[in-house]
């Protein structure tokens, strides 16, 4: 007989304590496991949250540069429709302006009216350093005399 009762059951014990104890390594591993599954669950939901947000905030901001664009092109399209009606106003009053006083003065006044309506080039009214909001609310006193003589209007005095 090659194995007695006694080696049987000893073997048996040897085999049973060592499973026992493989299979407990095994559910320390598995629990180790499912606790980091969790904890990694958690920070990927954070993290999608937060990615969320910033998606978010990025649809916002380009919807916010949009309206920015689109009420920058709607000023710029206003302050040039001022800018040709002031010059088509220039040009009338100039108009008035040569039929009561036909002088040098008034000649000068004409040419400049006609360049900002830009009748010498194509008709399209012609760059110029004018800005409107300077005349609306000038950053300092507004010298009459000194307007006069940029635009041409007047001679240097002295």
């Amino acid at each position: 007989m090659l194995y007695s009762k006694r080696r049987v059951k000893n073997l048996t014990a040897r085999l049973k304590a060592e499973y026992t104890a493989a299979l407990e390594e095994k559910d320390r591993e598995m629990a180790s496991l499912k606790e980091e599954n969790r904890t990694l669950a958690a920070r990927v939901l954070k993290l999608e949250e937060e990615r969320k947000s910033v998606a978010d905030a990025l649809i916002f901001a380009v919807k916010a540069g949009e309206k920015l664009s689109e009420e920058q092109r709607a000023e710029r399209e206003n302050e040039e429709r001022e800018r040709i009606l002031l010059a088509r106003k220039c040009r009338e009053l100039s108009q008035k302006l040569r039929e009561k006083y036909p002088d040098r003065e008034a000649e000068e006044f004409a040419r400049y009216t006609a360049a900002l309506l830009g009748e010498e080039g194509g008709g399209e009214p012609a760059e110029t350093d004018f800005n409107m909001d300077d005349v609306i609310s000038p950053k300092q006193p507004l010298d009459l005399g000194k307007l006069c003589r940029d635009l041409g209007l007047m001679e240097d005095e002295g």
